[in-house]
């Protein structure tokens, strides 16, 4: 049972190293959506708190992707929950949660508008997640 649980716990560590933080399928997709549109953005700025995933500097406007499971929304719906290892896996989502508030808080309080969407939302209308995008950056003048 013992080496089940250590199997187990080194499969979990080897598939969560192999996420990428950056340039994800989510990111792509939503990306060439809004190069379509004619959206032109940096991505992964560092100069920017928070390092948003897409950046339009001179409209500070900022954009997330973010995927269910590292943002915690499964954790507060309570859909998934780690079982194995939960001691660590737990306290790391709710940090990440925290994080993301920290962010959008610092960027808003910085005159920053910050657009956060969900892994499901964008591969599911990649294209009506590039036109609130388009739209907002319209609204600034």
């Amino acid at each position: 049972m013992r080496e089940k649980a250590r199997n187990d716990s080194i499969s979990r560590s080897e598939n969560m190293s192999r996420i990428r933080s950056k340039n994800t399928s989510i990111e792509l997709l939503l990306g060439k959506a809004m190069w379509t549109l004619g959206l032109r953005y940096r991505k992964h700025d560092k100069t920017v708190f928070g390092t948003p995933d897409f950046v339009f500097k001179g409209k500070k406007v900022a954009v997330f992707c973010d995927s269910e499971f590292w943002h915690g929304k499964y954790l507060r719906e309570k859909k998934y929950i780690p079982k194995t290892n939960a001691d660590y896996w737990i306290p790391k989502l709710e940090r990440n949660i925290e994080r993301d508030k920290r962010v959008n808080t610092e960027l808003q309080s910085a005159g920053w508008r910050v657009v956060r969407f969900w892994e499901k939302d964008i591969r599911a209308h990649p294209e009506e997640c590039a036109q609130k995008v388009f739209d907002i950056i319209q609204s600034i003048k």
